[in-house]
């Protein structure tokens, strides 16, 4: 047997054997309590390494990436400013909630797991904000270079701990710096450059894809679900209320997009 076919047998047998890392694995959430993480700088954009992303949340259970993270059309962006600016104060409050909520993610790697190689930590507006204060200030600089950073003190409340609708997290920078991985581990630092692309980790849908799922929840009274890691956790509207909230949506809907009943 020749060594190209006794190669292409290994390759094989080790794609076999080999578990696959599923991307959704590549996100990192806390846990209740205090967890340690380093940023790394990101692989496809090194100067800079937050990921800022645009998502509905809710709709008919699921959650999409907007368009408008990429400043394309986006039929809920637009089916969303006409509801706020036909004067109907109900209609205004359904366009608000069909707004995009922005996510930041940043590479991590996670104290104590540092062998699982850098995964992505999403955050909501409040940490982010934080965080970019923090690498303002001349006394701590940039926070995530791989020699002379910082770590990070992750503390995460549930909504119960908190007494809370939502979530709660806080965040302190070690005052010391450290290298990100010990660079004599060759594995280690290998894994820092080992990323994938985050936006492997979503699908962009399509315009009519969009459109389709816009037409389906007002279809279903216009109900939005929580996605409790990003926004307050709010009770959903009565099958009753939302109705009457999304009575003229509905009309709009079909002007804008052109449906027929």
């Amino acid at each position: 047997m020749s060594n190209t076919k006794n190669d292409l047998i290994k390759q094989k047998l080790s794609a076999l054997t080999t578990k696959k890392t599923k991307a959704s694995d590549k996100l990192w959430k806390p846990t209740p309590g205090k967890q340690v993480v380093r940023i790394v700088p990101y692989k496809f954009t090194p100067d800079f390494p937050f990921i800022e992303l645009k998502f509905h949340y809710g709709i008919n259970g699921k959650t999409y990436l907007s368009p408008d993270t990429f400043n394309k059309p986006d039929p809920i962006v637009e089916f969303s400013n006409r509801l706020k600016t036909n004067g109907d104060r109900n209609d205004w409050k359904t366009g608000k909630k069909l707004e995009p909520k922005m996510r930041t993610y940043a590479p991590v790697i996670v104290r104590g797991k540092e062998n699982e190689g850098v995964k992505f930590w999403g955050f909501g507006k409040q940490v982010y904000q934080e965080i970019l204060s923090i690498m303002n200030e001349p006394d701590y600089g940039d926070i995530t270079d791989l020699k002379t950073g910082r770590d990070i003190t992750v503390d995460f409340k549930s909504a119960a701990e908190a007494g809370k609708d939502f979530p709660e997290t806080s965040i302190r920078v070690k005052p010391n710096t450290s290298p990100a991985v010990d660079p004599a581990n060759a594995q280690l630092v290998k894994l820092l450059d080992d990323q994938i692309d985050i936006l492997s980790i979503w699908t962009l849908p399509s315009y009519e894809e969009l459109e389709k799922a816009l037409s389906e929840w007002l279809d279903k009274g216009g109900p939005l679900g929580n996605d409790a890691t990003t926004t307050p956790a709010t009770a959903s509207p009565s099958a009753e209320a939302a109705a009457a909230s999304t009575e003229g949506a509905d009309a709009m809907f079909d002007n804008l997009f052109g449906k027929k009943k």
